[in-house]
């Protein structure tokens, strides 16, 4: 056993040659085979430098790791990085320590970053994984909250204007990779209850936030309150009694109605899973609830995203569809709301949400229709959307309403959008829209805004070329565009000249070539009577005569 102990820390070196030879001559027969073998190979017990060996193989691989997979503040492997508005990439759980405690660092290269907006760097943070694979070194670990917090106050409080590389010691792989391997499961817990597992947040604040009283709000809400809170109401949602979670939604709608912060805290991804089961509860108070709930989430800009990517879209597409009035009026609310978001545009509509908003906006309330209205003038604003509008036959119910003057400014919103497109121009062009935006140009009782309107979407439709020309001098648009030019002010007397100028100056060419047409006409029967009977023999006059 000590034998085999001894073996594990040798270095077995090979004896000199000479000491073999003086050897060999002592010894004959079967005894020197033996004696040689035995001979041949030293055993020098010395201490191993496996250690050290281990040790600077660890410092060489440290050398090796590209910066860019450190973050800028922490100083450690980034396991959920982010890029922010000014192109720089951080830790996510960096990033929202900073806009909690309203800090801007200054970065090496003297600039500050802008955490505005936030979006995931999934290239970078597969490039860690895979390269942590093939080092056989452990993936990174999510940064803790608290920890992040705590150094971003202590950059804050002591050296807010300096550069963070001063602040904050350069970290190496091994001092990296033993504090991510030391990490606890309890760190490990807190890290995911605190730290939003989906990249969603494009803001730190909507426009309407107050900074001087929610910053304090902010301050005062402590990790442990933020879980507790969020616990007590997941309790309340799963639970198996109806009134315990109608109970829930009442609350969580009073909190979320006046409280901008609690906005962003409950807006979880936890949370977000349990209300797409109560949007679509046949008891009205959890379905009305619940959505209302939903609308005052959606008013926070960080959250618009994070709703649409969590799949409440369609639940809310089907309370369109078949829930009751009190709720498909939040419904058309939420998708107002969450279509304000470039980036959620493209998705609403593919989902399948503009064939039930059209149905809304001619048969819900009155709140019901405003709404719908306004989340389809800003879907509309994506050139997809527009085509399916036109694929769903949307014109012909757009100009039925402008005819019938109700809600004829926001119509005109939706109109305008979809003249800005070839399909959309060409379907209004063969529903009428000429004709019809003239007749409301020609009514005694024609009021400012229904006059711009109808300018602004002539305008549009007017990128038609000679189609629009044709079918606006049949209408009579020429004079109706020359009597706004005259009373209008501002943009719209602007636009109204313009069309006005191409009607006119295509009449007169359209003109000058009728005249050339009737000259050839008429020279060609001259060629053809002499051609064919100019004289009584039946002979034809020569060219000269011509």
């Amino acid at each position: 056993m000590e034998f085999q102990e001894a073996l594990m820390k040798l270095v077995i070196h090979k004896t000199p040659t000479h000491h073999h030879k003086d050897f060999f001559h002592s010894i004959s027969g079967n005894d020197e085979k033996v004696v040689s073998k035995k001979q041949k190979w030293k055993i020098s017990f010395h201490r191993s430098s496996s250690a050290k060996t281990s040790q600077s193989g660890h410092q060489a691989q440290s050398k090796s790791i590209p910066e860019e997979f450190f973050c800028p503040i922490s100083g450690s492997l980034m396991a959920d990085p982010v890029i922010v508005s000014s192109g720089h990439t951080f830790e996510r759980v960096c990033v929202e320590a900073c806009k909690k405690v309203d800090f801007a660092p200054s970065l090496k290269d003297g600039s500050v970053p802008d955490f505005s907006t936030v979006i995931p760097n999934l290239a970078l943070k597969s490039t860690i994984v895979n390269w942590c694979q093939t080092h056989l070194i452990n993936p990174p670990k999510p940064f803790d909250f608290s920890k992040a917090e705590e150094l971003v106050r202590s950059l804050s409080s002591k050296k807010p204007k300096t550069q963070i590389e001063k602040d904050v010691p350069s970290v190496k792989l091994d001092h990296a990779v033993t504090e991510l391997i030391r990490s606890s499961s309890e760190e490990s817990v807190s890290a995911v209850t605190t730290t939003p597992t989906q990249p969603l947040q494009l803001a730190d604040s909507p426009s309407c936030y107050s900074s001087a009283s929610s910053s304090s709000e902010i301050e005062t809400l402590t990790t442990p309150n933020i879980n507790e809170e969020e616990e007590y109401f997941l309790t309340k949602l799963k639970s198996h009694q109806v009134f315990d979670i109608e109970e829930a939604l009442i609350t969580l709608r009073k909190i979320t109605r006046t409280q901008e912060s609690s906005r962003v805290v409950l807006c979880t991804p936890r949370v977000l899973s349990v209300f797409r089961s109560l949007i679509v509860s046949r008891y009205v108070n959890i379905q009305v609830n619940s959505v209302a709930v939903l609308v005052n989430l959606s008013l926070e800009k960080t959250n618009k995203v994070k709703i649409v990517r969590s799949g409440l879209v369609p639940d809310l597409i089907d309370v369109l569809k078949s829930g009751s009035p009190e709720a498909q009026e939040h419904a058309c609310g939420a998708l107002f709301s969450l279509a304000l978001d470039d980036h959620n545009k493209t998705a609403i509509g593919v989902l399948g949400a503009l064939q039930p908003l059209m149905h809304m906006l001619r048969s819900g309330s009155e709140r019901t229709r405003h709404d719908s209205a306004l989340a389809l003038c800003h879907l509309s604003l994506v050139q997809s959307n527009r085509t399916k509008l036109v694929k769903i036959g949307s014109v012909p119910v757009l100009l039925s309403m402008v005819k019938s003057g109700h809600m004829t400014g926001r119509v005109f919103l939706i109109l305008c959008n979809l003249a800005s497109g070839s399909d959309g121009r060409t379907a209004m062009l063969d529903s009428g829209a000429v004709d019809c935006l003239v007749k409301l140009l020609k009514g005694s009782e024609l009021d400012e805004l229904t006059r711009e309107g109808c300018v602004a979407v002539l305008y549009g439709l007017s990128q038609a070329g000679l189609r629009f020309k044709g079918l606006a001098k049949a209408a009579g648009a020429v004079e109706e565009l020359a009597k706004v030019e005259r009373t209008a002010n501002g943009l719209t007397r602007e636009k109204a000249r313009k069309m006005w100028e191409t009607l006119k100056r295509g009449s007169e060419e359209e003109q000058e070539e009728v005249d050339w047409e009737a000259l050839l006409d008429s020279g060609f029967m001259t060629r053809t009577k002499f051609r064919f009977g100019g004289g009584k023999d039946g002979s034809c006059v020569n060219s000269s005569e011509f």
